[in-house]
Parts: C-alpha cells; structure tokens; sequence
C-alpha cells in the first residue's frame, strides 16, 4: 500500500474543516476527534455550523443552525414550509431541530479513497453550500417562525425574477 493510500484510509476530515476555518480566523470548537463546532457571522444573523465525521461510513455530516426562535404555536405551518423549501434544493434539506426550536440546513458528503485529492473542495464548496441557502432562507423562516405567515405567501419573493439593474 503506498503512502497516499494509507494516510487516505486513516485521515479524518474533521481536520480539514478545522483548517479552512482556521485560515479564515474563524474560533471553533472542536468537541470531539469527530466533531466539530463554528460561529459564522451571517447576513441576517448568527449561524452554527455543525462537522460531525463518520468513520464507518466514510462519511461528513454538516448541520447548519440558522438562529431563528419560533414564537408561534402551529408547527405545521413550519414543516408546510420545509416541504416547499426542500422541493427547491438541489443539495442537502431543511429540517426543524425540536430541541432547539430552530430551522437547520443538513448535507453529508460520502468521501472514498478516489475523492482524496477533491475532499478539501469539496468540504468548501458544502460549506458555501449552506451558509448560501441559510442566508437566502433566513427572511423566509423568520417570517413563517416568528409572524405565522403563510408558507405560500412567504415564498413567493423567491418566485419572482428581477430584470435589469437599479
């Protein structure tokens, strides 16, 4: 076995979220060998993002909690919106964490031996991933989880396409 074959089938990624943010002068918490925990300033508020690495699995787990407190009574309008919000998304799902009252942002990557080379893009480009969906989310959570808006009305600012510059 050679060299980039064993470090390979032994590194954990966890290691390279740590350095991406690190480069970035972000603080983190590293909870665990397989865990990871980051503040990120965002647009409309603060966001946490979650590594958890799974060795057996081979695979990288992010959550991305958007700070979003829910004051309404009526859950089901905010899995109304998650189930519109997910038919939109390409990658990754919105999930609502009980626990803490909180719409999250979640992805895996599965990362095999032939993905080596790519782990650090494409931990990066999830990462982006996230806090880009979160950030154009927010306003439309916000709305839902804090006025009781309706998920429909909610959304349709996505619908619309902006033409020419202002």
């Amino acid at each position: 076995m050679n060299l980039a074959k064993n470090y390979a089938l032994n590194f954990n990624p966890i290691d390279i979220v740590e350095d991406i943010f690190t480069a970035k002068s972000y603080e983190l918490e590293r909870r665990s060998a397989e865990e990871v925990a980051i503040e990120v300033q965002g647009k409309w508020n603060n966001m946490l993002l979650f590594f958890s690495w799974e060795e057996n699995l081979r695979c990288l787990h992010l959550s991305c909690l958007m700070n979003i407190e829910t004051t309404i009574e009526d859950r089901s309008k905010v899995f109304e919106l998650m189930a519109l919000v997910n038919e939109e998304l390409w990658l990754g799902h919105f999930s609502y964490w009980t626990e803490q009252n909180m719409p999250v942002f979640k992805h895996a990557i599965l990362l095999d031996d032939d993905d080596f080379s790519r782990i650090e893009s494409k931990i990066a480009q999830v990462i982006e991933i996230a806090i880009k969906e979160c950030e154009r989310m927010y306003p439309i959570f916000n709305v839902v989880l804090t006025k009781g808006m309706d998920p429909k009305q909610a959304l349709y600012p996505l619908s619309m396409t902006t033409l020419g510059n202002a």
